[in-house]
């Protein structure tokens, strides 16, 4: 079917939409600052995994990053590359078919370098080790999200470093930001370069992490190169490696819901859709944030007597809730230009990344489908989920 993708009319259950267009302009930007940088950039399954749209990807880039073995698996089999992977934790059953699938891997300690490093090589000879280092510098403002507060459990501080590294340690892996901008990188390799730069001689690659967010409107993309081709001219035999997540499916497609009732308490009115935030838009109540949704106007840190006011005042001023039983599975509020509608779509946007990848069912809501917004406007379903994905989840 063909639809207009300013208001996704016809639509009557709920999807996220991924807009070919908008995924082929980031992934245009991305291949120009990896060729301008001189600096391999791979996509974070983390942030983004939907398989059936990696043949669009495999025309820009080449590889992915991995934290498990089912990420590395699918790096493996359906992206067609050995994924750059990194993990917290190895386990005695997972190490060895992790390396079979991986051509990069990370240790997070010296610990788990000592006892799984050996066990890998053996495993896939052709593996190129590192481990994670941790320079003590985030400029994450949200603490669930930063990995260098102190008592992480990421990474190695350069004082348990010894000066001469393990014989098979090629690359450093250091992550420190979250939807960050290039300022921040150029400040947190101050930090990086302080701490580790006296062992980069020993090494051959190193590898940024994520967070870059490089496709975002406000971003200095040539501040970005600028700064890793001043890496290449200090460190002229290291590779640069960016692994972000969210650069790649930022404001790539939106959640598309419709409204299923009205209801008003205390002269508060909620507009209850057939999706959930804590279902389906896991990082709005965890981060937390108020999405954007098309044709309103977010209303921020408003009292239940403000916002009463707001709806004598102006008419249109809701909660929107989700469809779950969780009490607060709802945000708000938002101003919309007219009075909901059962059955009328609300949009939420930039609803691809990191949150395709969270969802869960509880409550045993149906899920939205995933659907593709090709070129020419054509819309593909992708996948469309039913009863048996929840029973056999409680297999």
């Amino acid at each position: 079917m063909r639809i207009d993708n300013r208001t996704y009319e016809g639509l009557q259950r709920p999807c996220y939409v991924l807009e070919e267009e908008r995924l082929r302009r980031n992934l245009a930007l991305i291949a120009d600052v990896s060729r301008q940088a001189d600096a391999e950039i791979i996509l974070a399954f983390k942030a983004y995994a939907l398989w059936k749209t990696f043949p669009i990807f495999k025309e820009f880039i080449s590889a992915t990053t991995a934290s498990s073995l089912y990420e590395a698996r699918l790096a493996f089999e359906e992206f067609g590359s050995h994924a750059h992977t990194f993990s917290p934790a190895y386990t005695d059953y997972e190490i060895d078919e992790i390396a079979r699938c991986s051509s990069h891997l990370t240790f997070n300690s010296l610990s788990q370098y000592n006892r799984y490093c050996e066990r890998a090589l053996s495993a896939n000879s052709s593996l190129s080790i590192g481990v994670r280092v941790n320079p003590e510098y985030s400029e994450v403002g949200t603490e669930l999200y930063n990995p260098c507060a102190p008592g992480s459990r990421f990474g190695i501080t350069a004082d348990k470093l010894p000066d001469q590294l393990p014989s098979h340690i090629e690359g450093f892996h250091c992550h420190c930001h979250c939807e960050s901008g290039a300022d921040v990188l150029e400040r947190t390799l101050v930090h990086i370069e302080e701490k580790f730069s006296r062992w980069f001689p020993q090494l051959k690659w190193l590898n940024l992490g994520g967070g870059h967010l490089m496709t975002r409107k406000d971003y200095d993309v040539p501040h970005l190169i600028n700064i890793i081709k001043g890496l290449h001219q200090r460190y002229p035999w290291l590779k640069i490696i960016l692994e972000p997540g969210s650069a790649f499916a930022w404001q790539i497609g939106p959640l598309v819901s419709q409204v299923v009732d009205v209801v008003e308490d205390k002269g508060i009115h909620t507009a209850i859709l057939n999706v959930s935030f804590t279902c389906h838009m896991p990082d709005c109540l965890e981060m937390p944030y108020m999405p954007d949704v098309r044709g309103a106007e977010t209303i921020d840190d408003v009292s239940l007597d403000d916002a009463k006011r707001l709806y004598e005042k102006h008419g249109y001023v809701y909660r929107l809730g989700g469809n779950s039983c969780l009490s607060g599975d709802f945000m708000g509020y938002w101003r919309f230009d007219h009075e909901l509608q059962i059955g009328e779509n609300v949009i939420f946007e930039d609803m691809l990344h990191y949150t395709t990848v969270k969802t869960c069912m509880f409550n045993g809501i149906t899920h939205p489908s995933i659907c593709l917004l090709k070129c020419d406007g054509e819309l593909i379903t992708l996948r469309e989920y039913c009863y048996e994905d929840y029973r056999d989840r409680m297999d």
